[in-house]
């Protein structure tokens, strides 16, 4: 099954990061958030990944051309000017498409655009460029086929930003530093789709998760596979502390070994 990755936004509220290389590529333990999202899609036996690019698309093709250059032993031979690889790299058996969906190109359009890559053999799937999860994606999927819908995303309750206190009067009986929010899903991504979705994206300028997702919920084609663990994006130099203290303590999404 193919997967989908949205890798073209600004990340404007990371802008000390993000001034120089897209969001999906600001580093949580020295590598980009996009490659912690792949490992664990490839963890789960998923290998076949289509990437959307926009802002700085450049930025993230040196990138990757770079990182299946340059893992391997080199030998440069100076009088000719050649580099010749050698040796094994320690690199995942990725194929990995790095598509150019245009800078203006909203989110249902660069899913849209990445159709060629990833709508042709049925059930696919997509998620954004800047969150992480400890999901089951093989529950999902089963999930996804159980009900027979076109579309399949992920609902989840985020941590709150601040602690919680629950009082009687002046007194706190109860204090909890992170709650999870006790009530209201949001949309977490790590979508399961069929091509028709396709259908329901009419150009470049449509985000994904308004006409799209309202009009799949509407016709009743939407459903919400509800993920109770973890689960973080990165929106905020915030957010980003978090995630790279998370992943210094082992990182709940770390589903490989090095």
């Amino acid at each position: 099954m193919k997967v989908g990755i949205l890798a073209g936004g600004l990340g404007t509220r990371l802008a000390e990061e993000t001034e120089y290389k897209p969001k999906p590529m600001v580093e949580i333990g020295g590598m980009p958030i996009l490659w912690h999202i792949m490992r664990y899609y490839h963890a789960h036996g998923f290998k076949d990944f289509s990437i959307a690019l926009g802002y700085k698309a450049d930025y993230v093709k040196r990138w990757f051309a770079e990182q299946a250059r340059y893992a391997h032993d080199l030998t440069v031979d100076f009088a000719t000017g050649e580099v010749h690889p050698h040796g094994s790299a320690n690199l995942p058996d990725w194929q990995v498409h790095l598509v150019d969906t245009a800078f203006e190109t909203a989110t249902g359009g660069r899913i849209k655009r990445l159709a060629p890559y990833i709508g042709d053999e049925g059930t696919f799937m997509v998620t954004w460029g800047d969150g992480v999860s400890d999901v089951d994606l093989h529950k999902l999927i089963a999930f996804h086929k159980s009900h027979g819908k076109l579309a399949t995303l992920t609902a989840v309750r985020p941590p709150a930003r601040f602690g919680h206190l629950q009082m009687e009067g002046d007194q706190i009986v109860e204090f909890d530093e992170k709650p999870q929010i006790g009530e209201g899903w949001i949309n977490g991504a790590f979508f399961v789709l069929e091509p028709g979705v396709f259908d329901y994206i009419e150009g470049d300028d449509i985000m994904f998760e308004r006409e799209p997702l309202s009009n799949l919920a509407k016709d009743g084609q939407l459903m919400a596979y509800r993920h109770h663990d973890f689960w973080q994006c990165m929106d905020t130099v915030r957010d980003k502390k978090r995630l790279e203290d998370l992943w210094a303590d082992g990182a709940p999404w770390k589903a490989w070994s090095e």
